[in-house]
């Protein structure tokens, strides 16, 4: 961004879905993913450490549904909020109107996430934007992180993983998140979302002929926010821990930068 943006809020999304328990957490003998030990320190701990080492942030907020799960583990500094039954997008929506704009949001699964990954995403946010999305391209990733198997969006001028980091800038990026929750009802009815998003906009996805311009102007068209996707530099921002194979991954990467010197 083209100016600094001290003291920014952040999200740190650690709910679960009502009745749906995580296999990863279950597979733990823990209740929620957040709390799973990942080389030693709970998930969340990894996540927070970083965040509050990031120069831009401030004030930072924890969502989750059961605030006991974290007795322990959160320094006094950082509070919560109760997560939505609804799913992440109205935890987002509910964090937005006590929290206001700007806000950071990431997720307690992001185990790897680094302050300086963080700087780089608000440094190369457009200063025009209303809501920004960190991505890694698919380049990056294969570098970075050769062995893993992420799942790619693929653009007609850009194939990317999301990097679980979010920046709703302005209140306009509210009407994102409404639309996010919108999609999110309709997960198990495609139709209803190929309806929602537009039909041709799909099919020019399914084709490979969707530009990134092209989805953030459909974006823009259906919210009124002005939308932008932020390429990071580094493949592994793309990792988090949603199955064996990342935690396993995640284990690795911990391993070898212990390995490497400052």
């Amino acid at each position: 961004m083209s100016t600094s943006m001290p003291s920014l809020s952040v999200l740190v999304l650690a709910g679960t879905r009502p009745g749906v328990p995580d296999p990863m957490a279950q597979a733990a003998g823990v209740t929620h993913k957040a709390i799973l030990s990942v080389a030693g320190t709970p998930m969340i701990t990894r996540v927070l450490t970083t965040l509050r080492a990031t120069p831009e942030v401030g004030r930072i907020v924890v969502c989750i549904d059961q605030p006991a799960v974290l007795d322990g583990l959160l320094p006094p500094d950082i509070s919560v909020i109760a997560a939505q039954p609804e799913g992440p997008s109205a935890s987002v929506l509910a964090g937005l109107a006590q929290l206001g704009t700007p806000l950071l949001v990431t997720t307690a699964d992001n185990a790897l996430l680094k302050p300086e990954w963080v700087t780089e995403f608000l440094q190369k946010c457009p200063s025009a934007c209303d809501v920004a999305v960190a991505v890694a391209p698919e380049a990056a990733v294969l570098r970075d992180v050769p062995v893993t198997k992420r799942t790619f969006i693929r653009l007609s001028d850009l194939a990317f993983s999301g990097c679980n980091l979010f920046l709703f800038r302005t209140p306009a990026a509210c009407n994102v998140a409404r639309l996010w929750l919108k999609v999110e009802k309709n997960r198990k009815h495609p139709l209803r979302i190929a309806w929602l998003l537009g039909p041709f906009t799909l099919l020019r996805a399914v084709l490979k002929k969707l530009s990134s311009a092209a989805l953030c102007a459909r974006i823009g068209k259906l919210t009124g926010a002005q939308a932008a996707l932020v390429c990071l530099s580094d493949g592994r921002a793309a990792v988090d821990v949603d199955k064996p194979a990342d935690l396993v991954l995640t284990e690795q990467i911990l391993a070898a930068q212990a390995k490497t010197p400052a």
